[in-house]
């Protein structure tokens, strides 16, 4: 009876411990519904927003998501410098494009070229590509790669150039 008692609570914790990884690996960045919310955020705060463009079984995607975005998005550092978001590239989902026209998050991604993912992308509030960086490109280097993208388009926002 114990060892019944003893496999029954295996059983359970390994559940619960898929169950909370699946719910965090289903947690992620805020999903663009609209960009002319974002955008209005973006204008008001002078920041760029960055846009994840991933797909649900990309493993490169969730290692950008999972080791540095979703800390960049804890990080009190990046509150006052960037929007980040996240998009469904191959999604049949609605969504309102910069210019207040519903599209798809397929179309969206189509509309810029983003072919592959993982993809990163800095808007300013009209909807123009600051910078991006495509694919996961070398690992141990790649927060520096965020660091920059980002604070070369929050100095492009913040000037005017863009």
């Amino acid at each position: 009876m114990k060892s019944v008692s003893k496999h029954i609570s295996i059983i359970l914790f390994i559940a619960m411990a898929i169950a909370n990884w699946t719910v965090s690996r289903a947690s992620g960045l805020p999903d663009v519904k609209d960009f002319t919310v974002e955008a209005a955020d973006a204008r008001k705060r002078q920041v760029p927003i960055l846009v994840l463009f991933k797909d649900e079984y990309c493993s490169y995607c969730e290692t950008v998501l999972d080791d540095f975005l979703l800390p960049m998005q804890r990080d009190p550092e990046f509150t006052d410098k960037v929007i980040l978001r996240q998009i469904e590239s191959g999604s049949a989902d609605a969504l309102i494009d910069f210019d207040g026209k519903t599209t798809t998050y397929s179309r969206f991604s189509s509309k810029h070229k983003v072919y592959g993912v993982p993809n990163v992308m800095l808007f300013d509030s009209n909807g123009q590509v600051l910078t991006s960086i495509e694919g996961l490109l070398t690992v141990d280097f790649y927060y520096g790669f965020l660091q920059d993208a980002i604070n070369e388009s929050l100095e492009r926002v913040k000037a005017g150039n863009h």
